[in-house]
């Protein structure tokens, strides 16, 4: 049973996540308690109004204006005072503004009303604003303070102050004529363009401290709210989208002061407005760029944690982005609609769960760390949020079986399916959440191995290379060999054009060809061979890809060549290679395995069939992969054989020490003897029944990973210098199995097809039913299967079908020469010049 599961076993109740806000009112709860149960049975494509204000204690206004309308009894509420002032007891009207409660303490302190601020729930109230609008509550306790509440930064409240008020102003259809407004809109818009210049400093205390004086001034509510006042709409939208604009360019280290800003004009935003207003949509996209440096924090016992992140807003930021996807989810499958989910809604779930995702591991060690961990406010907000999360991508994953499911139908009979893009990256994310419910990973996997032609379908259309797929590696089962090659290619550099400044030009002797190339290949910089190869022999007038595929397989094959001692091949399999041991022979060997590797990496990523195999010890290793016993039976298959006896021979005999065999290992050296112990003391250690498994383990470890250790890491070198990177590299192999890359460095084996090739195969200068063409057809058709790898070779470079044809057809064109000399190929530009004077019987 999992760590979540054994959690959620100790917890009793089953309340919704945000019931947990500390002080709220019951209106509040009450409107959020049937918040999940909407939430899953809204079919339409809107969020219901309410769904929000499970998240939003900040933005309560709208709750208390609900229940004020229902009820004009009057409040009473308390002022606390400066120091040692008595407290103040207040009665108003829900409809009561702020002012007139300044009013009021005037009356009895005689302090200038322009002197007060009131503070309730940790942020300022001001006086357009009534009661209800503030949502004070019964025996609410508001705090007064004095008018410049920092002296640090006086300049940011005035700036603020003015501004938040005017927008109150505006909001409240308070209008002092169209010229005031439109001085007021100005006043706006220069007050906060002046606050936003201030963001820009290099003095972070400075700019921590104007972040902080914008979300405790509530200036944050102001901007939402007059947003959606209807004659403030697009002047509103402006001052929004400046304001995130400016904040998106913000240092990492101050994001955690931000991200509580944009999430409250968010909040606030989504009381009344669809989850589709551009506004609102922007301010959490941008949110949501931010999150992968900002961190959640817990819930203060006591309150105030306005100013803080917290699991239930990114919770809520889940649960949006994961219903919307579910909504739209389906019309992925139709074409020609505009109802298609968006990927910019699929990257903020991806992004609202990073900070989730980290805050929950983390809570979940910490408790771990005792015994018996206490059951207090923050386990049960950790637990309700888990089992909301558990519910949110339950319900993602139906709907994506659903799809997966109809997927598989279409593709039966349809080419493509152009809507469903998203889908491979909705899959990533049920994956990621899978660390923290491993049910939900079971079920995918479930799914994905039943609607398999579509998961690959989706990798190979939809896969990008910014995106890390190494979870799929573990469950090859789903992939097919082009899925499976698709992402180790992803891996590999791309090729950029011949005609780029980088470019590596040779010019090579053919007599010389190994040596000259290892000069150019094994000392250039790895970001000229990234950039792409030019190659031209000496004394031939061919260019172009193929003369390059030719030099890549001439080159490959003379390295693994066994009279040059670096690869040796495998006695029951000659064309797969392992590295040869004793190539110390040659002083220049370690740097012509990292050439080998440079190669290979090369070689894969310019897609050319070299015809060379690896044996599979030689590819386990380059896959960061444990080597047993079975793995080397084709490289050794007599040391294979007389291990396995070792290991089957009966206990009784091995311990009457017949086999008379120590820990060592006898190495012969250029015809030097040496003795290797296996282990400390090794030639002491016998043999016995119960320690011949470490011993044959040992023996294998020496024989075919350390004695060709420095071998193995020169060629992992060369390759890592193409590909980038070790992990790069082993990902490249794990996405892999062996078969795959004999079929991407060897080709298929598979009798070519006549009737296939003059499929691809187009005509310059000839018609398909001329008789030249039907002369040539009959003669390729007569031909043995060495004959007719020797014309594929000769005509494309290749010497085996390819797996993936680089060019849809094989021109052959007429050539007006007249001699023997011109009747050649244009390998090159995979093209063949058929030449008049060579002709065949019965041509005229």
């Amino acid at each position: 049973m999992s760590l979540v599961n054994c959690f959620q076993q100790q917890q009793g109740t089953k309340r919704k996540v945000d019931d947990y806000a500390p002080g709220e009112s019951s209106a509040s709860a009450r409107m959020r308690a049937d918040v999940n149960s909407t939430f899953v049975n809204s079919s339409s494509g809107e969020l219901p109004h309410h769904e929000v204000i499970s998240v939003v204690s900040e933005a309560r206004s709208v709750a208390c204006l609900a229940e004020s309308s229902k009820s004009n009894s009057s409040l009473q509420f308390f002022v606390r005072m400066f120091s040692g002032m008595k407290r103040l007891v207040v009665r108003a009207d829900p409809e009561d503004t702020v002012e007139s409660v300044h009013v009021f303490i005037h009356s009895i302190t005689g302090i200038p009303v322009k002197e007060q601020r009131l503070i309730y729930r940790s942020r300022q109230i001001y006086m357009e604003q009534t009661l209800a609008e503030c949502c004070i509550e019964k025996d609410a306790e508001l705090q007064l303070v004095g008018i410049i509440r920092s002296t640090v930064y006086p300049n940011a409240y005035r700036l603020i102050d003015e501004m938040v008020r005017l927008m109150w102003n505006l909001c409240k259809g308070r209008s002092e004529g169209a010229e005031k407004d439109s001085e007021a809109r100005a006043v706006i818009k220069y007050n906060l363009l002046k606050y936003l210049n201030k963001l820009q400093s290099n003095d972070k205390e400075m700019v921590t401290g104007y972040l902080k004086v914008f979300l405790c001034s509530g200036a944050s509510v102001a901007l939402a709210m007059y947003y959606m006042s209807p004659d403030n709409r697009v002047f509103g939208a402006d001052l929004i989208r400046e304001f995130v604009t400016n904040v998106h360019f913000l240092p990492k280290t101050l994001l955690q002061q931000c991200a509580p800003i944009l999430i409250l004009i968010c909040k606030v935003l989504r009381t009344r407005l669809s989850y589709q207003d551009d506004t609102y949509i922007i301010c959490r996209n941008y949110l949501g760029h931010m999150l992968e440096h900002v961190k959640i924090e817990r819930v203060p016992i006591g309150g105030g944690s306005n100013h803080l992140v917290l699991l239930k807003d990114m919770v809520g930021f889940v649960g949006e982005t994961a219903f919307r996807l579910n909504i739209h989810m389906h019309a992925g499958l139709r074409s020609n609609t505009s109802d298609l989910p968006l990927m910019s809604d699929v990257l903020c779930l991806k992004n609202f769960l990073i900070p989730v995702k980290r805050f929950i591991k983390e809570q979940i060690f910490l408790r771990m760390k005792y015994s018996n961990p206490p059951i207090d406010v923050h386990f049960n907000i950790l637990m309700e949020a888990l089992g909301y999360l558990r519910d949110t991508f339950c319900r993602l994953l139906e709907k994506m079986d659903i799809c997966l499911k109809e997927m598989e139908v279409l593709l039966r009979t349809e080419t493509g399916i152009f809507g469903c893009y998203q889908y491979l990256a909705v899959l990533m994310e049920l994956n990621n959440v899978s660390v923290l419910f491993p049910d939900i990973g079971k079920q995918l996997w479930t799914t994905i191995r039943n609607t398999k032609r579509s998961f690959c379908y989706l990798i190979i259309n939809y896969a990008r290379r910014t995106d890390d797929y190494g979870w799929i590696s573990e469950h090859k089962e789903v992939t097919n060999f082009e899925c499976r090659r698709h992402l180790a290619m992803m891996l590999l550099p791309e090729i950029k054009d011949e005609n780029d400044d980088l470019v590596l030009e040779m010019l090579l002797e053919r007599s010389q060809l190994l040596e000259e190339s290892f000069e150019f290949i094994a000392y250039a910089e790895a970001e000229t061979l990234r950039a792409g190869i030019y190659v031209e022999f000496k004394d031939e007038e061919a260019t172009g890809h193929g003369v390059l595929r030719e030099w890549f397989v001439l080159v490959c094959q003379a390295i693994f060549d066994p009279q040059n001692a670096l690869f040796v091949a495998c006695p029951s399999d000659r064309r797969r290679f392992f590295p040869n041991a004793a190539s110390k022979v040659d002083p220049l060997h370690l740097d012509y395995y990292k050439f080998a590797g440079r190669m290979i990496a090369l070689a894969l990523s310019h897609k050319v069939q070299i015809g060379i195999l690896f044996d599979r010890v030689l590819f386990l290793q380059l896959a960061g992969r444990h080597v047993s016993l079975e793995d080397i039976r084709d490289a050794d298959p007599l040391l294979y054989s007389s291990w396995k006896k070792i290991l089957e021979m009966d206990p009784e005999a091995v311990d009457q020490d017949v086999l008379s065999l120590s820990f060592v290992v006898e190495t012969y050296n250029l015809g030097s003897r040496n003795v290797v112990e296996l282990c400390p003391d090794g030639k002491n250690i016998s043999v016995t029944s119960k320690n011949r498994g470490n011993y044959v383990d040992l023996l294998l470890q020496y024989r075919f990973v350390d004695s060709v250790a420095e071998q193995v890491a020169e060629f992992t070198q060369g390759f890592d210098d193409i590909i980038d990177s070790l992990r790069l590299r082993i990902s490249f192999f794990q996405c892999l199995e062996l078969k795959d890359l004999d079929a991407m460095l060897y080709g298929s084996e598979e009798a070519i097809s006549v009737d296939d090739w003059k499929t691809h195969t187009e005509y310059h200068g000839y018609m398909e039913n001329d008789p030249q063409i039907s002369w040539f057809w009959q003669t390729v058709g007569s031909m043995s299967a060495r004959q007719k790898k020797s014309l594929l070779f000769f005509w494309t470079s290749l010497k085996n079908i390819p797996v993936e044809v680089a060019v849809s057809t094989l021109p052959v064109t007429k050539s007006n020469a007249r001699s023997f000399e011109h009747h050649s190929t244009g390998a090159c530009w995979l093209q063949l010049w058929y030449c008049l004077k060579l002709t065949l019987q019965g041509d005229p």
